[in-house]
């Protein structure tokens, strides 16, 4: 099976990778979760989760291995077993593979996935707001330079659909997070203030801005994507934020 016509891909030089990020299309499941839902607990029936997921694999060709993810910043170095059924689930906010039998499944509905090639390895990252001011990104880049002995400047990063920057409103704590100061009245870098009118001081946080800058700061210069917005195009992503009872897309990524 190959990947819908609708999936985004990776506009990089990386001819020795797969890759791609789902979008609503593609899939057999129903109602709110229609099609491509590949979340296993958002409710979705179980069968149909199970036929998309392997419906991306097929595409991918390769099995993945998808991750507990807990908006933090561990990384995990993927094995081919891991991929097995009934394989343990692993905590991890990101994964790195230099082994094309495995391949690297980043869920998200609103949060940014930031798929990544290497010379002999490729990763992914879950970034969110808490994982980016965590240091998801630069552990990703660690682990990939160790995995594939480069340095920073090596590597490719394709950032895919997220919350576009005038849909996510945010309050003091998450600028806080990013060594921001929370002035009201007040642009912080990547917040821009917007009154409130409940009368607490909100922002709107630019996810794409702020994941540049950590990917800059840790010496990957080669980025792209970063072009859709999952709030404002119901028709074609899923998005938490603006529908709470959502399904979830994956950007999955192998070695060829």
């Amino acid at each position: 099976m190959s990947a819908d016509p609708d999936w985004l891909r990776p506009d990089w030089a990386a001819s020795h990778c797969e890759a791609f990020m789902t979008t609503r299309a593609g899939g057999v499941s129903r109602g709110p979760y229609a099609s491509m839902n590949v979340g296993s607990a958002v409710h979705d029936e179980p069968a149909l989760v199970a036929e998309n997921r392997e419906r991306v694999a097929q595409a991918l060709g390769a099995p993945l291995v998808f991750l507990n993810q807990v908006h933090g910043a561990a990384v995990l170095r993927l094995k081919p077993e891991q991929a097995l059924p009934g394989a343990k689930s692993y905590k991890a906010d990101a994964a790195v593979s230099s082994d094309p039998r495995v391949g690297v499944a980043i869920q998200v509905a609103d949060c940014l996935p930031v798929l990544f090639a290497a010379p002999r390895a490729v990763g992914g990252a879950h970034a969110g707001w808490r994982g980016l001011a965590g240091g998801v990104l630069e552990n990703s880049i660690a682990a990939l330079c160790e995995a594939s002995d480069c340095q920073p400047r090596d590597i490719q990063a394709w950032l895919g659909a997220c919350i576009g920057a005038e849909a996510f409103e945010v309050g003091a704590e998450v600028l806080q997070a990013f060594g921001r100061e929370p002035v009201p009245g007040q642009d912080a870098d990547a917040f821009a203030y917007r009154p409130n009118t409940a009368g607490e001081p909100r922002w709107r946080g630019d996810l794409l801005r702020l994941a540049r800058q950590h990917l800059h700061e840790a010496g990957v210069s080669r980025i792209s994507g970063g072009h859709w917005c999952t709030v404002s195009e119901p028709s074609r992503f899923f998005s938490y934020r603006r529908e709470r009872l959502s399904g979830r897309m994956v950007a999955a990524i192998r070695l060829r």
